[in-house]
């Protein structure tokens, strides 16, 4: 089969990793990819929200199965154009995209179904928003509407923190038009979990949990990132608590879908706080997260190309998905000054014995050589039995990859650890 997947990031170079161990599998096309895929998959210079482009490759290559995995181009109907070429797909339609496009939408859909959520209120008026900061309980959650490459998000621990984060989305425009209208929420305490799950829309089947790791800094300081390195699974999320998201969050938002008309067919991403008052739901994203998908794919057992057929057709529970039951940890190699003002362009040495795990994110290819062409540049993953021996093996991995201008965070799994010892 001819397999398209369209992204450039490291999550979709570990998706094209894992597809590649598909014996159905005969060629892989990314689209753009970037330099590092290069050994993986065939690189087609189209860029993700050019929709018009990727429908019109896949066409003329007989494409037999796409995989859409950034959130750009769901929302804008990729899914939908490709399906009207009669191109089968993973990822959701442009209606259930929208559970990711519009923070405004998921959260009322989680008020109109009951669905355990952070108390909020929704504002498109600046000056009553900022009235309303007025007596707001502090800290406080600023989130722009919608996709704002996932920096729409603002933690604010003063009054005048929070009305800057108003202004600067409202008036000043930092995310263009997903400013327009804003979510204000309750600032909920707890352990995070990102738990990733396919669906058909009838059917969910979580995948591992994992613990993300967003800030620049070691001992989670600094300014957020889009994730410096997880690890999966995640300590704080126990049996009991899955059962319990399963029952309360999971099933009831795959139900609220269907039931508003918007059937969610992909990778439905659930971030999750463990609150003293039980789980609830920070944020849906429409597809696998990223670093999250680097941890999470590699304890896969099952066939994906399968999988992701089963969520296609509709088919999801007849197919067993099995997960092994070690360990992950990605560390993310990084620029010096991400998520600020980087250099780019360093040759990049990956030794070739340990290519298979390593994720490449941010470079390009310029006369056969590999140079940092981004913030976040790789990941590197390892996989054993514990979490220690996870976390020891991924920075060995990272001791032996090289680049000028190399950063990265030396603690990332500390907090998984002490999880582990305090339970």
């Amino acid at each position: 089969m001819k397999i398209m997947v369209v992204g450039g990031g490291g999550r979709e170079h570990a998706i094209i990793k894992k597809l590649k161990e598909s014996p159905a599998v005969s060629e892989i096309y990314a689209l753009p990819g970037n330099g590092g895929m290069a050994n993986d998959a065939t690189l087609v210079p189209i860029a993700a929200k050019d929709i018009e482009a990727i429908v019109d490759f896949a066409v003329k290559t007989g494409i037999d199965y796409a995989v859409v995995a950034p959130d750009d181009p769901l929302v804008l109907g990729a899914v939908d154009a490709l399906q009207e070429k009669e191109i089968p797909c993973f990822g959701p339609d442009r209606r259930a995209a929208i559970i990711e496009g519009s923070k405004v939408f998921s959260k009322n859909l989680m008020k109109k179904h009951g669905i355990p959520t952070a108390a909020y209120e929704v504002f498109s008026d600046m000056e009553a928003a900022l009235s309303y900061l007025d007596t707001a309980p502090i800290p406080t959650v600023i989130k722009a509407d919608g996709l704002a490459l996932g920096k729409g998000v603002i933690i604010a621990m003063t009054r005048e923190e929070a009305k800057d984060a108003v202004r600067s989305m409202m008036e000043d425009k930092v995310f263009g038009k997903s400013g327009d209208n804003i979510v204000i929420e309750e600032f909920l305490i707890g352990p995070e979990v990102s738990v990733l799950s396919f669906t058909d829309g009838e059917t969910v089947v979580p995948m591992i949990s994992s613990m993300d790791h967003k800030r620049a800094g070691d001992n989670d300081t600094g300014l957020n990132t889009g994730g410096m390195g997880t690890v999966a699974p995640n300590p704080y999320y126990t049996a009991d608590i899955a059962a319990q998201c399963m029952e309360t969050i999971f099933l009831p938002t795959v139900r609220a879908m269907k039931a508003e008309g918007r059937t969610f067919k992909g990778c439905l991403y659930f971030g999750l706080m463990l609150t003293e008052n039980g789980p609830k739901v920070i944020e849906y994203n429409c597809r696998f997260g990223d670093p999250e998908t680097q941890v999470v794919l590699p304890l896969l057992e099952s066939d994906l190309l399968t999988v992701m057929q089963a969520v296609t057709n509709g088919t999801l529970k007849d197919v067993d998905v099995m997960f092994s039951d070690k360990h992950a940890c990605c560390v993310i190699m990084a620029s010096n000054g991400y998520p600020s003002a980087y250099a780019k362009g360093y040759a990049i040495a990956i030794p070739e014995a340990i290519a298979d795990n390593v994720y490449v994110a941010g470079a390009k290819l310029s006369d056969g050589k590999l140079l940092t062409d981004g913030g976040r540049v790789l990941g590197a993953t390892a996989v054993a039995d514990s979490l220690a021996d996870a976390i020891k093996a991924s920075y060995a991995l990272v001791d032996q990859i090289h680049f000028d201008n190399k950063y990265y965070r030396t603690d990332i799994g500390a907090r998984a650890m002490q999880a582990k010892v305090e339970g």
